[in-house]
């Protein structure tokens, strides 16, 4: 089912109306600025026919949950995200270098939103969430993303383990990261086509999870830290990737 949320700011309209003008329902501006910057928006806005409505800064202020928004907000449709059953048909056309992001259980939607911002950078061919458990895909989360949401495929899944023994079946090589295993993420072949798992902040990889994955390794730390972020070990880990395929 689809749902509406409120995006704010210039930059995140912007790649929204690059990406999907159709998932507009309104545009809300300060009715008080009037400046170059929002009469270009308001222009580009126009040539799709996109509704436009001034209101007060109080409203805006609300309507953006008293987030930073520059005068500017819009109230977007998000469609349903496609299911296990569109992925493996998805993934059945990759080519031999597909690269898959599997985020089990982020439940912060900053973390969920920085990691699809890793993973649109890093160039993956999809990511996959899970229905349960996951932060919804909601304002904050575009915004974190910085615009990626809109440039990414992303499936949800109600059966991680399930999904993943999908994948192998596509030979979809499955490697979860996990802090406890001896192997590093240096240490092995990660130019085949792959899927990787990033666990939960603090908990990481649940134990179904864990098991059904072809191979664990970590990033090997040298400080005295336990653990990245887990946005930033999605960075490390992507990159990594892509890395050992460009040589």
């Amino acid at each position: 089912m689809s749902k509406s949320i409120i995006i704010t700011g210039f930059h995140a309209i912007q790649a929204q109306l690059e990406s999907n003008p159709e998932c507009f329902i309104k545009v809300f501006t300060l009715s008080k600025r009037c400046d170059k910057r929002l009469n270009t928006l308001t222009s580009e806005l126009n040539n799709f026919s996109i509704s436009v409505q001034q209101c007060a800064k109080i409203q805006l202020d609300k309507l953006s949950n008293h987030q930073t928004h520059q005068g500017v907000a819009a109230e977007i449709l998000l469609p349903a995200l496609p299911n296990q059953g569109e992925l493996i048909s998805y993934v059945s056309k990759l080519d031999n270098t597909g690269l898959i992001l599997v985020l089990d259980s982020i439940q912060d939607p900053r973390n969920l939103g920085a990691c699809l911002r890793s993973a649109n950078a890093a160039g993956v061919d999809c990511v996959v969430i899970n229905k349960d458990g996951s932060a919804p895909i909601n304002a904050l989360v575009h915004k974190t993303s910085a615009g990626a949401l809109n440039q990414l495929k992303i499936f949800q899944v109600t059966n991680l383990s399930r999904t993943i023994k999908a994948l192998q079946q596509q030979n979809i090589w499955v490697i979860g990261l996990d802090g406890s295993t001896n192997t590093s993420i240096y240490q092995i072949d990660l130019t085949t086509p792959s899927a990787i798992i990033i666990g939960a902040e603090g908990s990481g990889l649940r134990r179904l999870t864990k098991q059904s994955c072809d191979q664990l390794a970590k990033i090997p730390m040298q400080g005295k830290v336990e653990s990245l972020n887990v946005s930033v070990a999605t960075g490390v880990t992507l990159f990594e990737i892509n890395r050992q395929r460009l040589l």
